[in-house]
């Protein structure tokens, strides 16, 4: 999830990012994963763990990461940073400026994916880039399941898109959300508890509308 150059030109096509539901089960999920994988050009999944001992985390981890990696898709943890080298991760995903503080001591010794989400304020964001945030991520819904308005979200994603040069990733809460997004200058779209219904269904729609509006091609 490397930064691109402001105003490249062509713009870089958007990728896809997956957000699993809370995994507690990892051999039920890999056909869903399978299917979701394959229908679509994904550069990343977010993999978020239900509750367990530490043990039963790195197995589900280490059971999924192969599904995932021999697509060269990047596997990142929700929290738990310090699961990511025993569960062979690529990274993790924080969510507030505390939590993604915190795990810089962990992940970028070792050169891993250090993204960050939950960002309230224009100063959340900066701060995390400051820090050196590989992405950072608007619109995702909070602990309660609730989102900002959509308008805010697209409204934050291009201010980020016109000034900064690290990756914005854009929680898609629908498919109606995913071109609106794009089209606001989002680099990658999370796609999250929705897709999952219908895996190969939803990723494959969702792929139809990562098409760059016209006068960004």
């Amino acid at each position: 999830m490397a930064s691109r150059p402001k105003h490249a030109e062509p713009r870089p096509q958007p990728r896809l990012y997956l957000v699993t539901p809370a995994i507690e089960d990892a051999a039920a999920f890999a056909g869903p994963l399978e299917a979701a994988l394959g229908a679509g050009d994904v550069a990343a999944l977010l993999l978020r763990l239900a509750p367990g001992d530490e043990r039963s985390l790195i197995n589900r981890i280490k059971e999924l990461a192969p599904v995932i990696q021999r697509r060269d898709v990047a596997l990142l943890l929700d929290g738990h940073a310090d699961l990511v080298a025993r569960g062979g991760a690529e990274g993790a995903h924080l969510t507030g400026t505390d939590a993604f503080t915190e795990a810089l001591a962990v992940l970028q010794p070792a050169n891993r994916i250090a993204g960050c989400g939950g960002l309230d304020t224009r100063h959340d964001a900066m701060l995390a880039a400051e820090q050196g945030a590989d992405y950072v991520m608007f619109g995702e819904p909070d602990a309660h399941g609730d989102r900002p308005a959509f308008d805010l979200i697209a409204e934050r994603v291009a201010w980020w898109a016109e000034v900064f040069e690290a990756p914005c990733v854009a929680f898609a809460g629908g498919l109606q959300d995913v071109a609106p997004l794009v089209a606001a200058g989002a680099d990658f779209i999370a796609l999250g508890d929705w897709v999952w219904r219908d895996p190969a269904a939803n990723v494959a729609a969702a792929m139809r509308d990562l098409r760059l509006p016209e006068s960004a091609t």
